[in-house]
């Protein structure tokens, strides 16, 4: 998937009224993209190579219904967030995970590896101040609630799981602890309506993961260096990069969207 310049900001960079941008980074988790005084950038674009490629993990035949084997799946979900000082924008990406067989001495094997082909997202994100950028790996969700959802005017029955009967998560944390956000649905301001459990003290109107070394958000950097395999924290395969392309303008701020 590829991704184009707005319109718009294409015919800016052409009148000269914004200078077009790159910011790469990768390796660590944690980067800041600098916003310089008196101006503001708009980001409307990234591209992701997701990190642990050039791993291999050696196991079992693994069936159709099977995990992969925990160390490998840490890489098989990835948010890249950014915090403008204001506004946060989490995405989790799901990534591939490819297995190959083969037999041994009449012993079935497997072996699985990370696809780290790029991802590429279009968004569009204003900030007049300098921009945190984290990556991280995410493993579970911790100790999800589950419960049914009613029929009400805004989950009616058949078109929704309104009145299904079906039992599914309701409140979900991406990180251990109870001061963690805890994702909430069917939604949060309007939650009174479902009668369904209380509300945790930590609630949350959308997913992301905040810092876990056991569940994630972990930095890659330094799982890829728990992993004990010689060498991997300096191999480039087996890091993650990401390219960010923005705007930079030195005009009126405009309204964020979104």
């Amino acid at each position: 998937m590829s991704f184009s310049i707005p319109a718009q900001i294409e015919q800016d960079f052409i009148s000269g009224r914004a200078r077009y941008q790159t910011f790469q980074t990768g390796n660590g988790g944690q980067s800041v993209l600098p916003v310089a005084p008196n101006s503001y950038i708009v980001i409307f674009g990234y591209d992701f190579s997701p990190a642990g490629g050039g791993l291999q993990k050696l196991q079992a035949a693994i069936t159709s219904l099977d995990l992969s084997a925990s160390d490998i799946r840490f890489f098989e979900t990835q948010q890249i967030s950014f915090y403008t000082g204001s506004d946060f924008y989490p995405f989790i990406h799901h990534v591939n995970s490819e297995i190959s067989a083969y037999v041994v001495a009449g012993d079935q094997r497997s072996i699985v590896s990370i696809n780290n082909t790029p991802i590429c997202r279009q968004v569009y994100i204003t900030s007049a101040k300098s921009v945190a950028i984290t990556v991280g790996l995410i493993l579970q969700t911790d100790d999800p609630l589950q419960s049914a959802i009613p029929i009400t005017d805004t989950t009616p029955q058949q078109l929704t799981f309104g009145g299904s009967g079906q039992v599914m998560n309701i409140q979900t944390a991406f990180s251990q602890g109870g001061t963690n956000p805890t994702f909430v649905q069917p939604e949060l301001i309007n939650y009174a309506k479902y009668s369904l459990p209380a509300l945790p003290a930590n609630e949350s109107e959308q997913s992301f993961a905040v810092p876990d070394i056991a569940n994630g958000l972990i930095d890659p950097s330094s799982y890829i260096t728990s992993l004990g395999v010689a060498e991997a924290f300096r191999q480039a395969a087996c890091a993650y990069f990401l390219n960010v392309h923005y705007a930079v303008y030195t005009q009126t701020i405009p309204e964020p969207r979104g």
